[in-house]
């Protein structure tokens, strides 16, 4: 069986895979095919999870580091997770969160170790650039550190990050246009853990307003308009994701495949299976707010209009 991956760059307002698990239904259907790569930003939504069994789950900066040929991946499954949450987070808040964690644990059988609370509050700031692009400011990393390392001491195999943010995301998200505001700063918090302990981890968002909108929503982000926390996506993705290892089962060269948005190519995976002469596919249909489609790129790359004819061609 061939291996691939499927990435959507996050905090760019890809039209497929920008907004809450939208990019799952081509994933699902692509991993009946091929053993499949994939970031957190394919398959997350919210409570719902688009990932299967033959599916890999690697966060952004690991992958790079996998791309780079500096990490290997060794599938894995039921990962002792373990759970940070930022002190920052109101208890009526918490209390949502620990039930989901216990209600994630019933249903699916996932392995959590145990929690462990910040010391201090993280401090989590999310804008969005003049350029379009998701980014924010996390002003206490160390404490998130020091709170992955107890976890990591007491036995964990993955780390599930769930921090306070403002309530503020505005319309134009739920509306289905731009981009995720809250997924760059995401990006940031998990990549700093990453590299730190180069160990599987992913982020979710915790709003006071633990209210749920009555509003009709674009269908794309409808996931996470139906409850108050986004957790229970990430313990499913994490509870099956492959160990980081330098020497492991999957390397770069392994890889058969790639599959990216046809407009934002400046990216190491893209660059990197250029470099090694594999299999780019890039899809037309989803569009970005950027515009990186240099020649040098395109021109090594098979573009393909539509998902649905990629899936054909597989």
């Amino acid at each position: 069986m061939k291996t691939g991956a499927f990435i959507v760059p996050t905090g760019v307002g890809a039209s497929v895979g920008g907004f809450a698990g939208d990019a799952s239904v081509w994933a699902r259907k692509f991993a009946k095919k091929c053993r499949l790569i994939v970031n957190p930003n394919v398959v997350n939504a919210a409570c719902f999870s688009g990932i299967t069994e033959n599916m890999l789950y690697v966060e952004g900066y690991s992958l790079d580091e996998f791309f780079k040929g500096k990490l290997a991946l060794t599938p894995s499954q039921d990962n002792k997770i373990g759970i940070i949450f930022d002190k920052s987070i109101p208890q009526d808040v918490l209390n949502v969160h620990l039930n989901t964690v216990n209600a994630v644990q019933t249903v699916y059988g996932i392995d959590i170790l145990g929690c462990e609370i910040t010391e201090e509050e993280v401090g989590v700031e999310f804008f969005v650039e003049s350029s379009g692009v998701s980014t924010g400011n996390v002003k206490n990393l160390d404490t998130l550190r020091r709170a992955a390392e107890k976890l990591l001491q007491r036995g964990a195999e993955a780390i599930a990050i769930v921090c306070h943010f403002p309530d503020e995301q505005g319309d134009d998200y739920a509306n289905g246009v731009g981009v995720d505001p809250v997924g760059g700063v995401e990006a940031i918090i998990s990549h700093y853990i990453s590299r730190e302990f180069c160990v599987p981890c992913a982020h979710a968002p915790a709003f006071s307003d633990i209210s749920i909108s009555t509003e009709i929503v674009d269908k794309r982000c409808a996931a996470e308009y139906i409850t108050p926390t986004f957790l229970p996506c990430i313990l499913i993705g994490l509870s099956q994701a492959p160990k980081l290892e330098k020497q492991g089962e999957i390397r770069i060269e392994d890889l058969d495949f790639l599959i990216y948005p046809a407009d934002c190519l400046g990216g190491i995976p893209v660059m990197e299976m250029i470099k090694r002469g594999k299999k780019v596919y890039v899809v037309k249909e989803n569009t970005t707010i950027l515009d990186v489609t240099h020649f040098n790129f395109v021109g090594q790359c098979d573009i393909i209009n539509m998902y649905k004819d990629l899936w054909e061609r597989l």
